[in-house]
């Protein structure tokens, strides 16, 4: 469900009209030409001179988990207990481990794991849509086309970039045949209805630069496998993976499916049908490296920690995500989804409370406070960079709808997000938001902002330029600079 923008200020994203030009990339498709280390345009350059060269490429892997819905800032990290009724809610707030810093009564481990992290309260940008993708591709102009995933304006998620400078050893190595951009647990939207959103796709790359993505196999007794699933669940990746494959077995079946190719007269060589068989080589080559296809054997670990981290598809994917990276995945991103109508998701137009307490909170509480201990514990937080994103808010207020209990609606002006591992400061708090957390009061922090902080701490100079087919410029990210409180 959308909502008509509201009018508010416009935060600065640094790029002139000239490059509001160069970004507007009509048409584009196919595969990119070179990429150039360049700087967006000479006249920009200087607002780039005070860089902040502490943490760069501090980061060897990436890990997103993107609450797609999104959550409402004042039910979780920036609660107003003081506030009126009906904009507090029906929720308390609890202590923190951090001194002064109260949290959503709901989220009692995630509390205790605050001195691990920066939460930053200011997050803000114009658009009260679901702006997946201006959140998670760099492109600043996404309005008109997040409900679009193929659309040939939208730019690539972060994570294909990655994989396209890896390809071109411009981005650290990884072991021969491991994907550097993988998604749990399932293809963007797949079981969304009726929308299907863009933000995680390869964009003008083309489809071979898409995440190689999971699917779920498994049952959800409540329906809904973000409320709960069985133990015996798993993710697997479309060419059958197995716990008893072998290496042989792999070369067999590709070998079958090779031979189809080639006898089919109908798969002519088209750009589609490449993208296709290279995004299917990537899946063999995953699967035949095999301490990687070990990596979503999640029966191998202990049944205490897969419980400490929640029996839901959102935990699972997360102890799963845990041993893609172990396993030498740079980039690997758990989308909390839609599954079905909307209303299962974090976008609680309507039953905001019940729904918040029954499920979307405790879910994501289990898993998030259980991920980063078990991360810290194994030494990965040390140079895996943690990011926990969403694409805006929820109305201050509380609004009645037909549909059932009380909603909030959509809200871009201040929203919460996480962030830790990687040299990101521990137990800081960065931003404010006034009496009704409806507008940022200090330091607002635009998503474009994140995403050069992402790419500076992976060791990848934001500014450099994509240059398409047709030779157009097109900027890893449209504005924004890296957030010093987060490079350490």
């Amino acid at each position: 469900m959308q909502t008509p923008s509201m009018s508010s200020r416009r935060p600065d994203h640094n790029f002139d009209r000239r490059t509001l030009l160069q970004t507007s990339v009509l048409g584009l498709a196919g595969p990119l030409a070179s990429l150039n280390r360049l700087p967006l345009q000479a006249a920009n350059a200087d607002s780039f001179s005070e860089l902040p060269q502490q943490g760069f490429g501090r980061a060897k892997r990436c890990l997103v988990l993107y609450i797609y819905g999104a959550w409402s800032q004042l039910d979780t990290f920036d609660p107003k207990p003081d506030a009126p009724a009906d904009i507090r809610g029906n929720f308390s707030s609890i202590d923190s481990c951090l001194p002064g810093v109260r949290v959503c009564e709901h989220l009692p481990r995630s509390a205790t794991v605050l001195d691990k992290c920066t939460l930053i309260r200011s997050m803000s940008h114009p658009w009260n849509i679901h702006s997946a993708a201006y959140t998670l591709t760099g492109n600043p102009h996404t309005e008109r086309i997040e409900g679009r995933q193929r659309h040939p304006e939208h730019w690539p998620y972060f994570g294909g970039v990655l994989e396209l400078l890896g390809e071109q050893g411009a981005f650290g190595p990884a072991p021969q045949g491991v994907p550097r951009n993988v998604l749990l647990p399932w293809k963007q939207s797949v079981f969304a209805a009726p929308n299907k959103r863009a933000g995680t796709f390869g964009g003008f790359l083309g489809p071979s630069y898409d995440p190689l993505w999971t699917t779920f196999h498994g049952e959800a007794p409540q329906k809904d496998p973000f409320r709960e699933i069985t133990a015996d669940s798993r993710l697997r990746f479309d060419v059958g993976e197995s716990a008893v494959m072998t290496s042989q077995t792999l070369a067999k079946r590709k070998s079958l499916l090779d031979q189809f190719d080639q006898g089919n007269p109908r798969l002519k060589s088209t750009s589609a049908v490449g993208s296709y068989h290279q995004h299917r080589q990537r899946a063999f080559d995953f699967l035949s490296y095999p301490q990687v296809r070990q990596a979503l054997q999640i029966g191998q670990e202990p049944r205490a920690l897969r419980d400490a981290y929640g029996m839901t598809l959102f935990g699972q994917a997360c102890l799963s995500a845990r041993r893609l990276l172990e396993s030498g995945v740079q980039l690997v991103t758990v989308l909390w989804d839609e599954f079905g109508k909307t209303d299962e998701s974090w976008d609680t137009h309507h039953d905001h409370h019940p729904r918040l307490k029954e499920f979307l909170l405790p879910g994501f509480d289990q898993a998030f406070a259980t991920l980063l201990t078990d991360m810290e514990q194994r030494g990965l937080l040390e140079d895996t960079l943690v990011l926990c994103l969403s694409e805006h808010g929820r109305t201050p207020k509380l609004y009645e709808t037909s549909a059932g209990a009380p909603g909030r609606n959509h809200w871009s002006r201040a929203y919460c997000q996480l962030f830790a591992g990687a040299g990101v400061p521990q137990g800081q708090v960065v931003g404010r938001t006034d009496d009704v957390a409806g507008e940022t009061t200090e330091r607002p922090i635009d998503p474009k902002d994140i995403l050069c902080t992402a790419y500076h701490l992976l060791g990848v100079d934001f500014r450099q330029t994509l240059i398409s087919g047709s030779g157009r410029p097109v900027p890893l990210v449209g504005g924004g600079r890296p957030v010093p409180e987060l490079v350490g």
